[in-house]
């Protein structure tokens, strides 16, 4: 039988889900290979007494970090309300680090990563995060390259994912390179989940979280394309609506937004076409016209282009059954 041993750390308010969610892909594979394979789950923290969760649930550890350690194939940290509070715990980053240097692989879900970027351990490595975190991870932890939008990212025995249920995915990941893609597929099947999910996080953040304030000239340029979306944009016909030059206009809107102003119309175009996806029925041709595209191939090439996944896919994913919201019934396109 072959055996992998995998340490889960577990702290103050830790994201329950981002521990159970591996324990449970990884409990599969002894089940499913008839006892041929297993992962043995250690979960470790600073102190012997129970962790409560950010949930309020609370979880005994197996064995502290102080305790003398057996060798960790595999070390995973999850992310959580918590994790903030041990950037400064030293005893618990030297542990991190002299990990990191044992173990064959090490991996954060969700916002776990701050911790190992306590450690030294993301510096000149691409790593990811859940959404919300990633500006501030990228402000933290210059030396590393954030990629906002990946569910998972690999940088040799560095992996890294977004939020909560990507925990699911980086097991999986890890499966299928511990016990082959056979195995992966078949925990997957029994999770009901996909073996790799179609695109990034970007389905599901907003992607213009950053607005002017409504009485200022950007402002103003922002009120009045989000109020005509139908209309064809470029740099020359806004500068000219907002009697500007392009110059100026291009300047003030980056250094006010931190974007370039046509990136600002795309991400407007795409966000409108998602609320559309998610609450009405109307067609895909309908949903172009109204939000700017030429046609609805157009459309789908672009939206797939920017989310990874296309529109039809997305709104099967994510669209309510709220009839309130529904402007009429669907047209096959």
């Amino acid at each position: 039988m072959r055996k992998i041993t995998v340490a889960l750390l577990v702290f103050p308010r830790f994201q329950m889900l981002d521990i159970a969610a591996p324990s449970d892909a990884f409990a599969e594979v002894k089940v499913l290979s008839n006892g041929e394979c297993e992962y043995e789950i250690l979960t470790i923290a600073t102190t012997r007494g129970p962790i409560q969760s950010s949930s309020g649930l609370t979880i005994t550890p197996d064995r502290t970090i102080f305790d003398p350690a057996p060798h960790f194939d595999t070390l995973i940290v999850p992310g959580g309300l918590g994790v903030f509070e041990l950037l400064e715990d030293t005893p618990l980053i030297d542990w991190l680090l002299q990990q990191g240097e044992n173990c064959r692989r090490v991996g954060a879900i969700c916002n776990g990563v701050f911790a190992l970027g306590a450690a030294g351990m993301i510096n000149g490595k691409t790593v990811t995060t859940h959404w919300m975190d990633a500006a501030r991870l990228s402000t933290m932890f210059r030396k590393a390259n954030v990629e906002p939008d990946r569910i998972y990212v690999k940088d040799d025995a560095l992996y890294t994912t977004a939020g909560v249920t990507a925990g699911i995915d980086l097991s999986l990941a890890l499966i299928e390179e511990d016990f082959g893609k056979k195995m992966a597929l078949d925990v997957a099947k029994y999770l009901i989940v996909y073996l790799r999910r179609a695109g990034g996080q970007s389905q599901f953040s907003p992607l213009l979280e950053l607005q002017a304030e409504t009485d200022s000239p950007v402002g103003a340029i922002q009120g009045y394309v989000l109020a005509n979306l139908d209309v064809e944009h470029t740099l020359p016909s806004i500068a000219e609506k907002m009697q500007m030059s392009e110059r100026h206009l291009s300047r003030i809107f980056k250094q006010e937004c931190g974007m370039t102003l046509m990136t600002f119309v795309n991400d407007a175009r795409i966000d409108a076409v998602r609320r559309h996806l998610e609450a009405t029925d109307i067609s895909l041709t309908e949903i172009a016209k109204r939000c700017g595209f030429t046609n609805a191939a157009t459309l789908r090439r672009v939206f797939a282009k920017r989310l990874g996944i296309g529109p039809i896919d997305y709104r099967e994913r994510f669209k309510t059954d709220d009839p309130v919201q529904k402007n009429s019934k669907a047209e096959k396109v």
